[in-house]
């Protein structure tokens, strides 16, 4: 299969503009008549809605630590009938973990060598003028493997320092394809987890508008398009099986953070997926299986202690058929959370676990579980690989473990999962059943 031609947008750190270049050139080229498929580098929850919202066409993460090569080759096969493709990496553009997982480390760069993608490098060049090429140029060696197109420089200060760092990008020989004048209203609002979500971020089609005329102006879209190389693939392999026939999502700003390519490869196997709003207290549907996925819980949870309809009905289910939780669903499913002020709000109380966002401890990271016991979809013994990311702290697990869990570095950490029953919970995010 022919795919489209494409270029991945990364930086040599994170914070330095990748996401507004992404979403502005996305839109750019949408309104220039293009089909534009985005894809996310790693395991971010969040960006991928960007990337819908700004291309209009559904984004999908390809991580070559969790993924194997059938699963990501059959991941890019959804850019067939676009005319460009935009990924957007993660971290920097060499940054991965030190254990090679399915594919690699599962650094953006890794991909991008994988689909044979040009690297085009986001720049912040605040405080510094010539010096920024020597950035770059390191960027630009660091792997002679990697096909490098050249630098967009943001944040820049005035035309004079403008011309310093095109001075030095020239001696360089360093290709500069667009210069960003610094402004402070081209910049998407965050919290604790990173960009506020897609769903909640006020007049975002205007912002990405804006972004679009901001990228069109400062820069070179026909040399971009020119740039782009052909994608390319292994062959594919199938996309995750679907863990039952009828599954209830929730879905809303409480549980927001399922990743594209499960929901397509559920679907594309004939599944039902029923999405329903605990924030709107509403019961989860009749179906064979709930899935809650992660999302921003502690900031709701008032709001769901009190969703009686909502809790009755996922405990009427929990009796007789399965229910899984993920990072916020699993907080959910236990018995309390207690908020950042310390205020504890009981939860479903279908697990013994009890959380605290009051006492805040970053958990981030790559995960591999073998399974203890099953889980929907997953046999015991069988392993997964999965993205742990959250600031809770657990003051009670008393559950049987689901799973032995392991960071990227093979070491063990204490957030197993639990299973009680029919219910079962992980404070890891699926990807991929592990190929390795």
């Amino acid at each position: 299969m022919a795919l489209p031609p494409g270029f991945l947008i990364s930086a040599p750190a994170s914070g330095t503009g990748k996401t507004t270049v992404m979403l502005g050139l996305a839109r750019a080229l949408a309104e220039d008549g293009l089909i534009v498929q985005p894809f996310k580098s790693g395991p971010d929850y969040i960006d991928p809605a960007f990337h819908r919202a700004a291309a209009g066409r559904a984004s999908f993460n390809l991580d070559n630590w969790a993924m194997g090569p059938g699963l990501i080759a059959a991941l890019l096969d959804h850019a067939a009938g676009a005319d460009i493709i935009l990924a957007e990496g993660s971290m920097g553009l060499f940054d991965g973990v030190a254990r090679p997982g399915a594919l690699g480390h599962g650094s953006s760069a890794e991909l991008a060598q994988l689909a044979g993608w040009p690297v085009v490098l986001v720049l912040d060049v605040g405080g510094q003028a010539q010096s920024a090429a020597a950035t770059a140029l390191g960027f630009a060696r660091y792997d002679t493997g990697l096909p490098f197109a050249g630098v967009i420089l943001n944040r820049v200060a005035s035309p004079r320092h403008e011309r310093l760092i095109r001075l030095g990008m020239e001696q360089a020989g360093i290709r500069v394809l667009g210069a960003l004048p610094r402004r402070g209203d081209l910049k998407l609002p965050e919290r604790h987890l990173g960009l506020v979500q897609a769903v909640e971020t006020p007049d975002l089609d205007a912002a990405i508008a804006a972004y679009a005329g901001f990228l069109r102006a400062h820069v070179d879209l026909a040399a971009l398009r020119q740039l782009a190389a052909g994608t390319a693939r292994g062959p594919a392999g199938a996309l995750p099986r679907p863990p039952a026939q009828r599954i209830a999502l929730a879905q809303d700003a409480a549980f927001s953070f399922t990743y594209p390519h499960l929901l397509a490869g559920w679907r594309a196997a004939g599944a039902e997926v029923l999405p329903f709003s605990p924030l709107a207290d509403e019961p989860p549907p009749e179906v064979d299986l709930v899935w809650l996925p992660g999302g921003y819980p502690e900031l709701h949870a008032g709001h769901l202690a009190a969703a009686g309809r909502f809790l009755s009905g996922l405990r009427a289910h929990a009796r007789t058929r399965p229910v899984h939780g993920e990072c916020g669903g699993y907080m959910v499913l236990g018995r309390t959370l207690i908020d950042a002020a310390g205020r504890p709000h009981a939860m479903a109380g279908l697990l013994g676990l009890v959380t605290s966002y009051e006492t805040r401890r970053l958990h981030l990271g790559y995960r591999l579980a073998r399974l203890a016991l099953p889980m929907p979809g997953f046999a015991r013994g069988q392993c997964l690989r999965g993205h742990e990311f959250h600031y809770s702290t657990i003051l009670d697990q008393p559950d049987p473990a689901l799973a032995a869990v392991a960071d990227a570095d093979a070491a063990p950490v204490t957030e197993t999962g639990s299973c009680r029953g029919h219910v079962t919970g992980t404070f890891f995010h699926l990807i991929a059943e592990a190929q390795s």
